[in-house]
């Protein structure tokens, strides 16, 4: 894309009341976001981020043909987010992650806590079984429906 065209969007973008813009094109795609005000914790999904002003910020995604190429495909029961918010492993800061990868989990079982509007919700083992991945960090945040846990 052409910069002065990118400099034409990024500040189009910085002076309306436009948060976020993504525009997909033959050579790849663009995302502009606005920045959020100290404080505030953006729940948007990570990516390679280019700060290119002060006000937004600019995350380029691989050409198009690239993003073609599937993933490979996950084995055993993915565990999945039931609402957005931050992901915590434990009940509190410090404290023993309530499992690990290799733990054995009981279905109803509390395997982290998503953090939504200051309330604190126990997510639970859908299945019995080992848990063979942990997907998300701990304090990141999660999107509704995104993989958390695979238990085999």
């Amino acid at each position: 894309m052409d910069l002065r065209k990118l400099k034409t969007l990024i500040d189009l973008v910085s002076e309306s009341n436009v948060s976020e813009l993504e525009i997909t094109e033959a050579e790849g795609k663009v995302r502009i976001v606005k920045s959020v005000p100290a404080g505030v914790m953006p729940m948007m999904a990570a990516a390679p981020v280019v700060a290119a002003a002060p006000a937004p910020v600019i995350a380029v995604a691989a050409p198009v043909a690239a993003a073609s190429a599937e993933p490979a495909p996950i084995k055993g029961h993915v565990v999945k987010s039931p609402m957005v918010g931050t992901l915590y492993r434990s009940a509190s800061p410090g404290a023993k992650p309530f499992v690990e990868v290799g733990s054995t989990v009981k279905e109803g079982e509390p395997i982290c806590i998503v953090e939504a509007m200051k309330i604190m919700n126990e997510i639970e083992a859908d299945k019995s079984g080992t848990v063979t991945q942990i997907l998300v960090e701990n304090g990141h945040a999660v999107e509704y429906g995104q993989p958390l846990f695979i238990i085999e």
